[in-house]
């Protein structure tokens, strides 16, 4: 089931992204051109499918949705952009597949970065059925914070700072808090907001959502040194070459992956105290600990 959920999410905001990137006009080809690159290159849809999974749970349409997880997931593909640029990260492969800047150029990188970004607060605002203007502005207002200083871009900052550093376990969970684990929450606060959630399930929700985002981090610590290139879709062992502080490097491996394992009992923990079925996100959540990319 779980399977089935995730290809059909991934194929829904997809189609979304494609009809939006679509209705843009010809005046600027190569910057549409490589806008739909960096965002249809593929991809898990971790974000889009939280928003969809917790809001049919919470009874929100799918149609109600479909804007806010194509949002959050502009918001994505924009921050692997401009992490993949030479004066970031400097990656030349994603998923497999030339990053933007060099499928493209620098230029047209950090043009469509940009405008993928804005494209987000467009979908947000779009006029929407059985969506009021007070949800709409909650959703540009969780969204820009989990996108801006005090969530992803700020948290990329900490990280380039942190380079060729030693840091404290709370440092990094604070750096990956903001960088990974903001976005991944704002995409349940975006669900949240659309069912008109209680304060109640609210309270439960976010604690699901910060265990799982630093479950899913540090996963991805521990995928960058346990499999090969060829299955990650990008350069294996990249963090430790560009010598940056991870899960593994701090507690070793065997300790990370306990970390990992303690983060998802957190968050199924949360799951628990909602009165609703929570099995295929429960699921989710244990998938985030066992994927292989």
């Amino acid at each position: 089931m779980l399977a089935q959920a995730i290809e059909l999410y991934q194929q829904r905001v997809d189609k979304v992204l494609k009809r939006k990137l679509e209705e843009l006009d010809d005046s600027a080809p190569e910057l549409k051109a490589a806008m739909t690159y960096g965002a249809l290159m593929g991809g898990k849809r971790i974000r889009p499918f939280l928003v969809y999974s917790l809001g049919q749970m919470l009874s929100v349409s799918l149609e109600r949705l479909d804007n806010a997880a194509a949002a959050i997931e502009c918001i994505h593909a924009y921050s692997l952009i401009h992490d993949d640029l030479p004066a970031m990260d400097d990656d030349e492969l994603r998923r497999g597949k030339p990053t933007v800047h060099i499928a493209f150029s620098e230029a047209q990188a950090i043009l469509a970065g940009d405008a993928l970004q804005s494209l987000a607060f467009e979908l947000i605002t779009d006029e929407q059925v059985n969506t009021s203007p007070e949800q709409q502005l909650q959703m540009v207002k969780v969204l820009a914070k989990a996108a801006g200083y005090q969530g992803m871009c700020g948290g990329q900052a900490i990280d380039l700072a942190a380079t060729d550093k030693a840091i404290s376990l709370a440092q990094l969970t604070q750096l990956h808090n903001k960088k990974t684990g903001a976005l991944i929450s704002c995409a349940v606060e975006l669900a949240i907001i659309l069912a008109n959630a209680s304060a109640t399930e609210r309270v439960q929700l976010v604690k699901f959502s910060q265990a799982l985002g630093l479950a899913f981090q540090v996963q991805d610590d521990i995928l960058d040194v346990t499999v090969s290139t060829q299955e990650l879709g990008k350069p294996q062992g990249s963090d430790e070459q560009a010598n940056k502080s991870t899960f593994p490097k701090l507690l070793g491996l065997a300790a990370a992956q306990d970390q990992a394992a303690q983060l998802v009992q957190q968050a199924l923990s949360a799951l628990e105290e909602l009165p609703y079925n929570t099995q295929l996100i429960a699921d989710f959540a244990r998938y985030i600990i066992t994927r292989r990319l």
